[in-house]
């Protein structure tokens, strides 16, 4: 018998390995975070705090703290609600642990819960939990404080009941798995430049970071620690964006509204470059390589410009033909939407593939834009002059 005949023979049912809970995260972990180097190591962290923004968003919290520990753990610490920890009537165990330990489950999937939510898949915080040498959780809530701790997403005990509290909130402290990164080594200036954004992107919530690992301190001791808090939202990100340029109009455009219940948010500024800056946001994500949302934002500024350029003439006097392009030089614009069911395309969620959402962000876009040129005739005049 050949050796290939052997193989053919040897395949039977036997051979089909089941992987069991949190055992198929570790077996191909770039299926869940993307990677097992740098990137994959800080997405760690974002998947963790996505539960404290959908808190956040859902008006439920608006204090949130990430700290880098001494051996590159991290705290993430929230005052929402607390994961529930009663026992899950089906399941029989502790709601905290099946959030910690099975993948798809969370509030997620329950529209009562959350309206909108980043971490939709259900599947982000036991991931963390299944890629993690150890990893404790810590509840306040009901009065008292409830802990379950894990190693390689195992728990190691039920949870218990370890104290009383007048507080609520949710502490997840973890440490990534030597065995499965590259590098466990978390770069303070990535964290940081996330957190600033979450701030921008949910105005009103106030995020601090600070790194305690003694190799990060200043010569005078000094751990490094900021807070990041804001009012402005989305006007204050383009500005901060935008600060080495000069503006070409006074003030950004700022633009809110809602079509086929998707809330839509828009600020946008010329400046005197040649260079597009356009971010795109889905429930807090950043969506790196654009989707669906995105090219509805495009549509929506390319016919609403063009038709006020005919409108006004200014196309007739130039003697010009204006593509879409044109349009988005020097524009600096974050576009932020808010979707009760995204599809993304893969865990890591850099693209949006919902084809519905193009169309309503488009209409909304137009119907706003139209609304702010209308009102400012100035600004309109030396955007469109650009």
């Amino acid at each position: 018998m050949s050796e290939e005949e052997k193989k053919r023979e040897d395949y039977s049912a036997d051979n089909i390995q089941i992987l069991e809970g949190l055992e198929a995260v570790r077996k191909r972990p770039a299926m869940y975070i993307g990677d097992v180097g740098v990137k994959g190591l800080h997405h760690l962290v974002y998947e963790v705090i996505d539960n404290s923004i959908d808190e956040a968003m859902g008006g439920y919290c608006d204090t949130i703290r990430v700290t880098i520990n001494e051996g590159n753990s991290i705290t993430i610490e929230d005052n929402g609600r607390g994961i529930p920890t009663a026992i899950h009537t089906k399941e029989n165990k502790s709601a905290l642990e099946i959030v910690m330990t099975v993948l798809h489950a969370g509030g997620k999937f329950d529209k009562d819960t959350y309206k909108v939510s980043g971490g939709l898949h259900g599947v982000g915080v036991s991931c963390v939990n299944a890629l993690s040498s150890d990893l404790s959780a810590v509840v306040h809530r009901d009065g008292k404080i409830f802990q379950q701790e894990y190693k390689i997403g195992i728990p190691q005990y039920e949870v218990k009941e370890i104290g009383t509290s007048d507080k609520t909130g949710t502490i997840v402290t973890f440490s990534p798995d030597p065995t499965i990164f590259e590098d466990v080594n978390y770069n303070y200036d990535t964290l940081r430049a996330r957190m600033r954004e979450l701030a921008f992107l949910n105005k009103g919530i106030t995020i601090t970071i600070s790194d305690l690992r003694e190799d990060s301190k200043d010569e005078e001791g000094k751990s490094p620690s900021e807070v990041f808090h804001s009012e402005g939202g989305l006007k204050e990100f383009v500005k901060f964006l935008d600060k080495s340029r000069e503006p070409l109009i006074e003030e950004i455009i700022y633009m809110e509204g809602e079509k086929d219940g998707i809330p839509v948010e828009v600020a946008m500024m010329y400046n005197n470059s040649y260079t597009e800056n356009i971010l795109a946001y889905v429930n807090n994500i950043n969506t790196h390589e654009g989707g669906t949302h995105l090219s509805g934002f495009r549509r929506g500024l390319t016919h609403t410009l063009k038709k006020y350029a005919d409108e006004s003439g200014m196309l007739a006097k130039e003697k010009i033909e204006i593509a879409g392009d044109d349009f988005r030089e020097g524009l600096t614009a974050i576009i932020s939407i808010k979707v009760a069911e995204p599809q993304f395309e893969g865990q890591t969620k850099t693209k949006l593939g919902n084809r519905e959402i193009q169309a309503p962000v488009s209409q909304a876009v137009t119907q706003m834009l139209t609304n702010y040129l209308e009102e400012h005739p100035n600004d309109a005049k030396k955007s469109l002059k650009k």
